[in-house]
This record gives C-alpha cells, structure tokens and sequence, in this order.
C-alpha cells in the first residue's frame, strides 16, 4: 500500500486538527517485547474487499481484529486504523505493524465529518468495521452527553461518510447490552430479541444501532450489526474489571467490588473475538445480526477468587480473602447479568477457542509484565469510580469498605 507513513511519527498519518496530547505518541519501545497477539481463523480472501477501514483501531478490541486482518491477510487486505487515541487507546497496540506494507494509522475522530470522508477516499475504502466508542458503562453515569455524541452523532457520520463514497460492507460492532438485563430463567436472547437498554452507554449503542438500520433500509447501506458479550484479554484498558483488579492485585492493593459482587457476565477471550469478526467479514451474510457470545459466565466476586488463585496470593480463609477484596456503592443501576445466543454465528463456523482459565491465565502473565508501562501512569484508573476530564482519567474518592454493600431493591419488569 502506498500510505503516507510519516516515520518522525510511527507510521502515524496525522490530522491537522488534532490537540491529543504528546504522551500518546511517545514511544518508549515496551512494545517491542510483548508478544503479537492474534486469532486462529484464516480464510479465503474476498474479491471486493481490499481496503478496511477500523475504526477505533488503538483501541482494545479493535486493535486484535487490526493485527489479524494485518498479518493474517498481508497480500490481500490493506488495514487503515482509524483513531482519534483517547484516554484508553495507545498506539502500542499496532506499533509492530509499521513496517507492513498493508498497514496504516490515521489519526482521525468519528465525530469529524472531514476527517472521515478524507480517510474514506484517500484509502479508497470498500469495508469498514465501526469499533470506535465510548464504552465504559461507569463513565456514562456521568458524562453521558459525550457517549450520545461518540456514539450516536459519529456512528452518523460514519454512515454518512460510507454512503457518499459506496462501501460494500459496513460491520457495525454493537454490544450484547443494548438488550437489557437478562434474569436468572430466561433464556438466552437471539438477534431477534427486543432492545431494552438500561443505562446511558446501552441506550446510545443502541440508537447507533437504529441510525445503521434506518441506512440499510432508506439507502440500502450494506451492513451486518454485531452484539458481542464481554470481551477480555491482553490490551485492555485497566478500567475494565479484569486488568484493572490485576493491576491492583500486582500492586500489592486490593480489588474493590461494585455493591455486593453478585452480578454475572460472560467473557470471551479477544482472540475468539478476532476470529468471530473475521468469521463474519468473510461468511456473514449483509443485512444480518449477529450475536457473538460465550459459554462462561461468572460473577464479579467469583472472578476475585479465581484471580487472587492465578496469581498465587493466599484467600482460603476469611480473613485473607477480605484483605484483598473490598467493596463500595453500586452503580445507579447494575444489570445482574447478561445472556446472548450465539448459534446464528456458530453455524457459520466459528466457535469459542480459549476456556475462560485459560484466557486468564495468558492475560495475568501479559499485565504481570506489561500493564505498568503500556499505557503510561495507570495510577488513577485503578479507583473504584474514575471520571475523565479532557482525555485525562482522574482518580475518585469514593469510599471503600470490608463487607458487601446491599443492592437497591428493583421494581419487577414482569
């Protein structure tokens, strides 16, 4: 690919616009000992596909399906990963891709309409996968008018921008939450199932979701929607439950559970992740749902003991296992769990790889020796609520306790 890589830069095709702060394009090398982590799946290449644009592509989940496509398909696909690097992006996640010749960063926002149609027709785009989102259903407590414009307005623009220039397909990536809570009897929920979001982040992934449906239909967008349950692995963020408490635990801190730690949710190790996506990318059929969802499914407090476990530390007794876990508040609302059908995706081919102690045990060794650098000081995100000011993550002062908080009674749904 002829892309414009600036080497003072990385391999960074920059925005004139941008204001992101230097440290995100600082490199101190730490990538350069950590494994290249990708999927299994490979198949065979797709004839009007040639250049991907992913969104979000810095980003955790992103960045998996960005190093698959990248050296899974080096002579078939070019891969342009698109990314505004927010607080939770590093371009560590891709820096072992700069020197492929199918690879290229632009530093771009979804919520900026230029920017997206520049990369769009500089890279003469047929394929985007839309990763790009605020995610972290914490933050949308209170700071929800920045998920409503990231994920509601940019995935406009998004769509906006495929439809002046023509992609043939556009894989919006969605999330199993914008069903709502799932009880403990119900079944599991099929694509077809009713949307019923219960916090901020969901109900903006959601009315993304109406916004891709509406261009399907009004202008025969060609799209496939993914909703894919709770996805783990090296290169998350540590705001997120599992490297967050693994980088406590690491520090000699203890974990702190969110009210009681009776919730469940369902992990699927990323490089599952990374083969669903491109299981769909090259069987999924245009105009479909598809679940990506995994078999284990466990609570918060449960996933405490199964990490103080992996990494060694004594918690067979009552007393040591309240040294290492603590509680607080709840959020406002915390779904009790969540539970998606994934045979739709299945009969395509793909199937859950990695057992979930397995996964854990990869992702402990990898933050073990990575998760104090690859992003920086992680001093702050490791509190039990953080905000973020202006790209910044700024630590709480919540407080914390030794036993279980009591969740708020809820109003029955049915």
């Amino acid at each position: 690919m002829t892309a414009p890589h600036l080497k003072s830069t990385n391999g960074v095709h920059p925005s004139s616009s941008k204001t992101t702060k230097p440290r995100f394009f600082e490199d101190h090398g730490i990538w350069k000992q950590a494994p290249v982590l990708i999927g299994t799946t490979k198949y065979e290449s797709l004839p009007d596909v040639k250049n991907i644009m992913v969104t979000g592509g810095a980003g955790f989940i992103a960045c998996w399906l960005v190093r698959h496509l990248t050296l899974t398909y080096p002579e078939a696909y070019n891969i342009i990963s698109f990314d505004k690097l927010d607080y939770c992006s590093s371009l560590n996640n891709t820096r072992m891709l700069n020197d492929k010749r199918n690879f290229t960063f632009y530093h771009g926002d979804i919520t900026n309409p230029s920017e997206v149609l520049d990369c769009m027709e500089r890279f003469n785009i047929d394929t985007i996968f839309h990763f790009a989102a605020q995610s972290h259903v914490d933050l949308s407590f209170g700071n929800s008018y920045g998920f409503t414009h990231t994920n509601v307005y940019g995935t406009h623009v998004m769509l906006e921008s495929a439809k002046k220039i023509g992609v043939k397909r556009f894989i919006h990536v969605s999330t199993d939450e914008v069903y709502g809570e799932v009880r403990d009897d119900d079944d599991d929920l099929l694509e077809t199932s009713i949307l019923s979001p219960t916090n901020p982040y969901a109900a903006s992934k959601a009315a993304a979701e109406m916004l891709v449906h509406s261009y399907m239909k009004s202008f025969k967008l060609p799209v496939i929607i993914v909703r894919s349950n709770n996805v783990y692995g090296p290169h998350q963020f540590p705001e997120k439950i599992i490297p967050k408490f693994i980088c406590l635990l690491n520090r000699q801190r203890p974990t702190v559970l969110h009210g009681d730690g009776s919730p469940t949710r369902r992990y699927l190790y990323a490089g599952d992740a990374a083969d669903a996506f491109d299981t769909i990318l090259h069987k999924g059929a245009l105009g479909q749902v598809y679940n990506v969802g995994s078999h284990d499914e466990i609570s918060n407090i449960q996933l405490c003991k199964m990490l103080l476990k992996e990494m060694g530390i004594p918690h067979e007794t009552e007393e040591d296992f309240h040294k290492w876990v603590k509680y607080t508040h709840d959020r406002p609302f915390n779904d009790h769990r969540y539970a998606i059908d994934a045979t739709k995706l299945r009969r395509l081919g793909w199937d859950q790889k990695t057992p979930f102690a397995e996964g854990l045990k990869t992702t402990v060794d990898w933050y073990k020796r990575f998760g104090e650098e690859w992003w920086g000081n992680i001093s702050k995100v490791l509190s039990p609520f953080p905000i973020v000011v202006e790209a910044e993550v700024v630590s709480d002062k919540e407080e914390i306790c030794d036993e279980p908080q009591v969740p708020k009674k809820r109003k029955s749904s049915g």
